[in-house]
């Protein structure tokens, strides 16, 4: 049987299946929804200062009991969730980092918690309609 080139070895597959992850840290932070996965109940936010590993684009876990109707693609929003960490073994950072370019020490997750909407147009409104008088 060959190998496939792109394909991980089952030691490295293990250990990323099978991680286990910290107490959660809450978070607070200001951002945008991109999407939104009903099926799956999840959504991709980009957030305007990175996560612990550098990214700005998220995807969180939702709650059964949240609606993500009522929340709007590209408006701003305040948002609380928890972030898990869930640390690799150093053979299995130096796998993936010299054999997939891949530099990566730990997996993440993140589930959200709270949602607040931020009224960040009607300041703007207000101070113009101050300009006009």
């Amino acid at each position: 049987m060959v190998k496939k080139k792109d394909e991980i070895p089952e030691w490295v597959a293990d250990e990323i299946k099978n991680a286990e992850f910290n107490s959660p840290t809450e978070k607070k932070q200001t951002g945008y929804i991109l999407e939104v996965y009903n099926a799956d109940k999840k959504m991709d936010v980009q957030l305007y200062k990175p996560v612990e590993d550098g990214r700005h684009i998220i995807t969180m876990d939702m709650p059964e009991d949240n609606n993500p109707q009522a929340m709007e693609k590209g408006v701003m929003y305040e948002f609380i969730f928890e972030q898990y960490k869930a640390p690799l073994s150093d053979k299995v950072s130096q796998y993936l980092k010299q054999e997939k370019e891949i530099d990566m020490a730990a997996i993440y997750r993140f589930v959200f918690k709270t949602v607040e909407l931020l009224d960040v147009c009607s300041n703007e409104t207000e101070k113009d309609d101050d300009d006009d008088k």
